[in-house]
Parts: structure tokens; C-alpha cells; sequence
């Protein structure tokens, strides 16, 4: 399993529209990566490592999918209307990650 991230940094003077994101844009983004999607997640960021700071992320999304190229042929042909939504609810640069995934059991969870 794979995890595609997708950080949105806060930056002095950035603005992120938590609404129009989790209301328009993130069910737009499952409707048309489908059923290459395992999972999805979003994190709306709250603070730092204390909680006076700035979160150093708006947002982070997070999309789970069995192989790279499962998400690379779920992605390429809607990629130009997902990024094309970007400034719709923000004006930062958003950072992506691919990740390979590992399950971790918590001891004494068993």
C-alpha cells in the first residue's frame, strides 16, 4: 500500500478555506479517484508543537491506494480539474509525498 500526501503550508499572509475544501473540493477529488482510493483522510491543522504556534500546515490530506500506479491512473486524467479547484480555497503551493505504508501494531492491543 501506498499513501499519496498532500501538505498545505501555512504561510505568513496565506489563507485556506476549510469549508469550501472539506465540503467541495475533497468529495469532488472521491468522486473521481473512485474506487483506486483504500482510504482518505484530511487533518486540518490547530496549532504547533505548543499550542500558542501556528500549525506550519493548513491542511494535510492523505489518499491511500494499493500501488503508485494504481494513483497515478486514477489521478493523470482528472489532475487538470483538481488543480485547476486549488485556488478556489487557497493560494499556496501544496507539497506531495508518496509514502509506502507499513501497519504497526501497538503493544498490548492484541
Amino acid at each position: 500500500m501506498i499513501k499519496v500526501s498532500v501538505f498545505y503550508p501555512n504561510k505568513p499572509g496565506s489563507h485556506f478555506d476549510v469549508d469550501y475544501y472539506t465540503k467541495a473540493h475533497m468529495p469532488m477529488a472521491l468522486r473521481l479517484l473512485g474506487s483506486a482510493l483504500k482510504g482518505v483522510s484530511v487533518e486540518i491543522g490547530v496549532s504547533g508543537a505548543a499550542p500558542d504556534l501556528a500549525p506550519p500546515f493548513w491542511a494535510i490530506a492523505g489518499f491511500t491506494c494499493d500501488s503508485v500506479q494504481a494513483f497515478t491512473e486514477a489521478f493523470l486524467p482528472h489532475a487538470a480539474e483538481l488543480q485547476g479547484d486549488i485556488p478556489k480555497y487557497t493560494d499556496v503551493v501544496p507539497a506531495f509525498q508518496i509514502s509506502e505504508v507499513s501497519q504497526m501494531n501497538i503493544p498490548g492491543s492484541l
